[in-house]
């Protein structure tokens, strides 16, 4: 199979991992790099092997380059995957998919436009922990999926991140940092959400960074730092969903339950891959835990863009889609609407569950 050239345009702290995975799949050929800071790109360009730092308007030019890895900052998300949609590329994009629904919904319409397709992180439900749970579900082995829970709960990212101003400005807060995660191993696991309620708020209206780079500086909160909803899914469960940066003296709560008419699942940790994953039965006393499928337990970012290649070349739907990134950038959005205006939220969107992992196929392959 033909490989797909690929370009990534970001070398901020997430690109590394994208890099060094890209090359492992075979289908990747990971041509060229490009950064606001030129400096930073060559860094990276030599440490991963490659072969061209490029301008982001020399990437988007480069006519053997077919996809695009946008990995900016959230701000810069719609606009860059614009930009390579109309220079003729493919584009995956770091979560979220956009900062509005809006910009979601115009990279969506400039896709399909064109003839081309829109990935988007996270791509960490590809992972052995979710794909395990998957198939518990799917197996019948809790019976019918009724209700979940998921939960996440932090300080906030001012006492280690070198630059966490983004993370309480528009496009910021606990939901659009962390939500994507748990909101996308939902719908893969209990498929597409209908409607949505919320309330939402703010422990602070300004906090001190405590990290090294910036120790001392105040950050001015623009946006909610905890953020409580409910979800209705299409199949009839419901959900409970916290994000919190405002647990300041840590929290015991699970990342995700599932509750069936015969059971529960203990769903690991949507931000990575592996994980354990545990079930008890109706009438059990202990929980049993269930052996990882076999695949992708490490930090594998870039399995996303990985299988779009394999989809682009065979014409399959890819997993990490673009319009289930819209669903899910729809869904964080319907928490705050719900709490700003005091009523159930309604989605106007939804998405094919992604189909789970084929068993049978050599590590870093997928089709």
């Amino acid at each position: 199979m033909k490989k797909v050239k690929v370009g990534i345009i970001g070398c901020g702290k997430i690109s590394g991992i994208y890099m060094e995975n890209c090359h492992k799949f075979d289908i990747l050929e990971l041509t060229a790099c490009a950064d606001i800071d030129r400096a930073r790109a060559e860094e990276q360009a030599a440490k991963y092997n490659i072969p061209n730092v490029y301008t982001t308007e020399e990437l988007l030019a480069d006519p053997e380059i077919e996809l695009v890895i946008n990995l900016t900052i959230p701000a810069l998300h719609a606009k860059i995957m614009l930009d390579a949609l109309q220079a003729g590329k493919h584009v995956y994009v770091e979560k979220p998919l956009g900062v509005t629904r809006e910009e979601g919904k115009a990279v969506l319409d400039l896709a399909e436009a064109k003839g081309l397709r829109v990935g988007c992180a996270p791509e960490t439900f590809l992972g052995s922990g979710i794909q395990t749970a998957l198939k518990l579900i799917q197996d019948g082995r809790i019976g019918t999926p009724i209700a979940a829970t998921a939960f996440m709960m932090s300080r906030g990212h001012e006492h280690w991140h070198p630059d966490p101003e983004f993370y309480y400005a528009a496009g910021g807060g606990p939901m659009f940092d962390m939500g994507p995660y748990y909101l996308t191993a939902l719908v893969q696991l209990l498929g597409p959400i209908r409607s949505i309620s919320g309330m939402t708020g703010a422990a602070l209206t300004e906090r001190t960074i405590t990290s090294e780079k910036k120790h001392g500086q105040k950050i001015r909160v623009d946006v909610p730092t905890h953020v409580a909803g409910l979800m209705e899914f299409h199949n009839g469960a419901i959900g409970t969903l916290i994000t919190s940066f405002d647990a300041f003296g840590g929290s015991t709560l699970p990342n995700i339950e599932i509750y069936g008419t015969e059971g529960t699942i203990l769903v690991p940790d949507p931000n990575g891959f592996g994980g354990s994953v545990k079930y008890r039965l109706t009438g059990e006393s202990d929980w049993t835990e269930e052996p990882l499928l076999p695949g992708y337990h490490e930090n594998t970012r870039g399995i996303g863009p990985a299988d779009m290649a394999y989809a682009i070349r065979s014409g399959r739907p890819h997993r990490a889609s673009g319009e289930l990134a819209y669903h899910v950038l729809e869904a964080m959005w319907g928490f705050h609407d719900a709490s700003d205006e005091g009523k159930r939220y309604e989605m106007a969107s939804s998405c094919d569950v992604p189909a789970p992992l084929p068993l049978d196929l050599q590590k870093y392959t997928l089709d």
